[in-house]
């Protein structure tokens, strides 16, 4: 196995750099689509006079931090928004990597629960350790040892995701007995026509009509999705490494990924976006 080798040769391996500069690709336009929502999701005026987040923001970091992140907010605000598609593009990649980045940690400052943004800032750094992001949309497959060490790195990095997300879906009582998803479902689809925002969910109708109850039939079918996202997440990292396996892995990867973007299209896009796209650092 490629990775196993690579490791042991201290990642003098060579591996094909082409998985990187098309990754970087991938990660300039996952993040053009996030930073370009947060205009549409009232993020220009987030720190506006009078707003909640404002009030919110000062009680979490005092007077004197908030106002700095008031002064920098909407200048990196465009500025990130202009820089992912320069990545994607490969326009000055490390400069634009570097801007991207710190225009996603600085959501660390005001989002709640942000397991996205870290997931992008360790990603983005596996990129920024890369010797050879390539320049514009070519990419160069002439084998070398440039990317080896950041490609293993993504590929830990992205092992690790799956495993910790098995590890507490295991221990959720909930989510193992498939309540979590039959009461999210459940909920949706008696609440759907009161919400404001119905662009965050795409549950389709189907799904909704034949397992929007919770009758026992359709808990037990949830529980059995439940039990099979978690044995996905489990055996993907493996299945992505082997390559007689890898077409299937990458084919059960994007279809759970896509189910996810189904129960939220909004708040998973990044996410899964990100790791769906990360399956390109699986190959040497």
């Amino acid at each position: 196995m490629w990775f196993y080798d690579a490791v042991a040769s201290g990642f003098q391996y060579p591996t094909d750099p082409a998985r990187l500069q098309a990754f970087r690709m991938a990660f300039g336009a996952v993040l053009t689509v996030r930073f370009a929502v947060a205009f549409t999701s009232g993020g220009w005026s987030r720190f506006a006079p009078g707003q909640i987040q404002a009030a919110l923001a000062r009680r979490r970091h005092g007077a004197t931090r908030a106002r700095v992140l008031f002064v920098v907010y909407r200048p990196l605000l465009v500025l990130r928004v202009l820089a992912a598609p320069a990545l994607a593009l490969g326009v000055a990649p490390h400069l634009a990597l570097l801007i991207v980045l710190a225009g996603a940690a600085m959501e660390f400052a005001y989002l709640r629960s942000p397991s996205a943004v870290r997931y992008t800032v360790l990603t983005g750094t596996c990129l920024l350790l890369a010797g050879n992001l390539g320049n514009g949309l070519a990419l160069n497959h002439t084998p070398s040892h440039a990317n080896t060490w950041a490609q293993c790195l993504l590929v830990l990095i992205t092992t690790d995701i799956y495993l910790n997300s098995a590890w507490q879906k295991i221990r959720s009582h909930q989510f193992r007995s498939g309540l979590y998803l039959a009461q999210f479902i459940h909920t949706y689809a008696h609440v759907k026509g009161q919400l404001v925002h119905r662009h965050q969910f795409a549950i389709p109708s189907p799904v909704q009509r034949h397992l929007g109850n919770l009758t026992a039939r359709e808990i037990r079918i949830w529980r059995m999705l439940s039990v099979i996202v978690i044995a996905v997440e489990i055996a993907l990292p493996v299945g992505l490494l082997l390559p007689q396996s890898l077409p299937y892995a990458v084919a059960a990867g994007v279809a759970m990924h896509a189910a996810f973007l189904c129960l939220k299209p909004v708040q998973l896009v990044t996410f899964s976006g990100l790791v769906t796209t990360s399956y390109l650092a699986f190959a040497p």
